[in-house]
């Protein structure tokens, strides 16, 4: 089973040095992400599993919480089991009023 928060939940993590990753498209991700967000977007997951394999928790987020998960379930076949999707996404972030960093 994939773990998973609430965006709401995900807000006082990224001041602290959570490691977010971005699955959105490119421009998605340049037009307004997470601080600190690592852009890996969901196409090239398959080439770039090692990248999610970290020591602690990697919070993985999308615009609204669907295409994290697809990343999540995917790379629980890897044995990758540290990962928890962000639901509400970025969209949910922004709507909260925190800041997003343009660019990439």
């Amino acid at each position: 089973m994939i773990s998973e928060i609430h965006v709401s939940e995900l807000v006082p993590l990224v001041p602290a040095g959570a490691r977010v990753i971005d699955v959105r498209e490119t421009d998605e991700y340049i037009a307004g992400h997470v601080p600190g967000a690592i852009s890996i977007p969901l196409s090239t997951v398959p080439e770039r599993v090692d990248e999610f394999r970290f020591e602690g928790d990697v919070y993985v987020i999308c615009q609204a919480g669907s295409r994290s998960m697809r990343a999540c379930q995917y790379l629980a076949d890897f044995d990758i089991n540290n990962l928890i999707n962000v639901a509400g996404g970025t969209a949910g972030w922004a709507a909260s009023g925190n800041d997003l960093s343009v660019g990439a």
